[in-house]
């Protein structure tokens, strides 16, 4: 039989902010101190993740914190024209000081303010204390996919962040337009996605306490992009009604048109590492089938 409405209503609470508030500002305030080692550079800081999005559950435990610098940006000219290529490369100048340079900046000063700092393979973890929660920082730079470089418009381009992983690899994000369009969406179907994302981030997480799921199978950033794709007029009216009509909509979709909340990103693809891998994308969507069905 379905999960009770009641059930549902109860997953939808978004988890406490307090402490997350509170983590955010005491590490905001040592990464904009102006005595850090890259102060003199131009960056900037923002939330990303289920707490900036407004979609913390009870169980989430983490706040993810971005410190992007601007004063040096990376690019992608790919999609311009060849004479818009040359104009780009006739204006660029190479850049003194990277983000392998910011990377370690932020780094040691961080370990200068809090035990147990550790550097991940994507982002570096604070350990709670006290009142505060564990965090992960992560560095990156401002990048730009350029759309045009034209003299009669101006540059335009879609601005995002580039990250690097342990090994080296670079990767590029667009964590704000991610939210942005997010909210959007919320406010357009009167609030109902953020809500029905912890209904389905509560749900993922006792498919995985009860052997239905994986650990690590189906993070928040897919939940919430694969949701994303649900047309708003099938939320709504009840959280029941809601739920089961997204239920059928992952059920009944075609993976390989769903795009990531940023719009920009495929959701599912293989190789990608900003995409949701096949298998584990009909890993989710199968356990969660069983879930429903044998609650």
């Amino acid at each position: 039989m379905p999960i009770s409405d009641q059930q549902l209503q109860t997953w939808s609470h978004q988890g406490s902010v307090t402490q997350s508030k509170a983590t955010h500002e005491s590490i905001r305030a040592v990464l904009n101190s102006t005595e850090s080692p890259y102060y003199l550079k131009s960056f900037d800081d923002f939330l990303q993740g289920s707490y900036a999005n407004d979609t913390n559950i009870y169980a989430d435990s983490d706040v993810d914190i971005v410190i992007r610098l601007t004063s040096t940006f990376y690019h992608n000219t790919d999609d311009l024209p060849p004479g818009e290529q040359a104009a780009y490369q006739r204006n660029h100048l190479p850049a003194n000081y990277e983000l392998p340079d910011f990377k370690r900046d932020v780094t040691a000063w961080l370990r200068r303010h809090y035990a147990g700092v550790t550097v991940g393979n994507k982002a570096i973890f604070i350990p709670g204390s006290g009142n505060r929660r564990d965090a992960d920082v992560l560095v990156s730079a401002e990048h730009r996919y350029y759309k045009s470089y034209s003299g009669l418009v101006g540059p335009l381009y879609n601005e995002g962040i580039v990250f690097e992983t342990a090994n080296g690899r670079r990767i590029v994000n667009y964590p704000r337009l991610h939210r942005e369009n997010l909210s959007n969406k919320n406010q357009a179907t009167g609030s109902w996605v953020k809500r029905t994302v912890r209904v389905f981030k509560n749900m993922r997480n006792r498919m995985i306490e009860q052997g239905y799921l994986g650990a690590g199978v189906a993070p928040s950033y897919f939940i919430e992009g694969l949701l994303y794709n649900v047309p708003n007029n099938l939320y709504g009216h009840s959280h029941l009604v809601s739920v089961t009509n997204c239920l059928n909509f992952i059920q009944n979709s075609n993976r390989d048109d769903l795009t990531c909340a940023n719009e920009l990103h495929w959701l599912v693809r293989d190789y990608q590492d900003v995409c949701w891998s096949t298998a584990n994308y009909e890993r989710f969507r199968t356990s969660l089938r069983h879930f429903w069905n044998n609650y």
